[in-house]
């Protein structure tokens, strides 16, 4: 099996259609403390999604991903949440804050098929709502 490697950039982030992106670990959530957590931080609602944010106290910027049985069978969920990963990739290094919890929670029969240029442009203002985003 042949394993391609992305194009980098010159400081060793990735290229993306020609950006080059921030080099900066962005840790995901793993524990449901940390979703219940956020769920009591600001919330912004966004066709495609909703989103919650808190501080956490870290150096470190976290996310989690949460689509539930709302959303549909298996695959549905799954490329939902495949989405909201590669929206909140290529989009939170650049305006997201450290030191914030972000939980993006997908919507029944949009987050899957809203564009995705759309969607990725909603994170962006959800981010500059929410504050204390970088701009």
């Amino acid at each position: 099996m042949l394993m391609v490697k992305p194009p980098r950039g010159p400081v060793g982030g990735f290229v993306v259609s020609g950006e080059q992106m921030p080099k900066q670990k962005i840790v995901t959530l793993r524990k449901r403390a940390d979703f219940v957590a956020a769920r009591g931080g600001r919330k912004v609602n966004r066709p495609g999604f909703l989103l919650q944010a808190r501080r956490n106290g870290l150096e470190e910027m976290r996310v989690g991903f949460t689509c539930s049985k709302k959303l549909g069978d298996a695959v549905r969920r799954n490329r939902a949440k495949r989405r909201l990963r590669e929206i909140a990739r290529l989009t939170l290094p650049k305006h997201g804050a450290p030191g914030f919890d972000y939980v993006l929670i997908g919507k029944k029969d949009t987050t899957a098929e809203l564009p995705f240029e759309t969607l990725r442009a909603d994170l962006e203002t959800a981010l500059g709502e929410i504050g204390g985003g970088r701009q």
